[in-house]
């Protein structure tokens, strides 16, 4: 009987296993992200220092950049 009972509830535990698969790569991505931004943000810097982009568009990329940053911020302090 518990053969039967684990054949007929193995798709529940592989749909549990794949959600907890997601969540994991989610918590991976989201606590990789401030570092991604501070990439962005050096990587940005460098451009407008050899010209790429005109200081109208560092400013427009600089804000979003940083406003994803404290937005980040302010999700971690309020889930401590």
């Amino acid at each position: 009987m518990l053969l039967i009972d684990k054949l007929l509830l193995s798709p529940i535990y592989a749909t549990i296993w794949a959600a907890r698969q997601v969540d994991n790569a989610i918590q991976q991505e989201r606590a990789a992200e401030p570092e991604k931004i501070t990439a962005d943000l050096s990587e940005l810097y460098m451009m407008l220092e050899t010209g790429q982009i005109t200081e109208t568009e560092f400013a427009a990329r600089e804000k979003d950049l940083l406003d994803r940053l404290d937005l980040i911020q302010e999700q971690k302090s309020a889930s401590e």
